[in-house]
């Protein structure tokens, strides 16, 4: 009898994972986050399907950048009319919207295709602790980026 799972429902299930990003380097979390979005660490990963998992990040507000980029990176936009741009530095983005920063991060990150924004949809950034996901979540990752599973039994409830 073959232990394979193959290409079937259980395969596809998507499972919760929940993200630290307290004290985490930005690129190098983001790595892991859009590996997680797109299914990569999945053994059916395809890149034509859709088969990444639900990504939960809390602590957004201290997530920390290496150098001087913290005070050297630009966020722009640009509003489309001449004179439009608009340039916001990491500082002023992490005061204001922290979770931006991380969700433009793993955006960065993702194949530019129409799988794109679905799989975006599946990335949730807190900016404290507290999250209405708590029940969801089976799989936590610590400050190296090493995968915990957890025991649903034991979880709390």
């Amino acid at each position: 009898m073959s232990q394979a799972i193959g290409k079937t429902a259980l395969a596809y299930a998507r499972v919760w994972h929940l993200v630290d990003a307290k004290q985490r380097v930005l690129g190098r979390m983001s790595v892991g986050i859009a590996e997680t979005l797109m299914g990569k660490h999945k053994p059916i990963y395809d890149p034509a399907s859709d088969c990444g998992d639900y990504v939960v990040v809390i602590n957004a507000k201290a997530v920390k950048t290496t150098g001087t980029k913290a005070q050297d990176k630009l966020y722009r936009s640009h509003s489309g009319y001449p004179g439009g741009l608009k340039e916001t530095t990491f500082e002023n983005m992490m005061e204001k919207n922290p979770d931006a920063i991380i969700r433009k991060a793993v955006s960065g990150m993702l194949p530019k295709n129409r799988l794109r924004e679905p799989r975006l949809g599946r990335l949730f950034v807190f900016e404290g602790e507290e999250h209405p996901y708590e029940q969801n979540i089976i799989k936590r990752y610590d400050a190296l980026g090493k995968e915990t599973r957890l025991d649903p039994s034991k979880v709390e409830a």
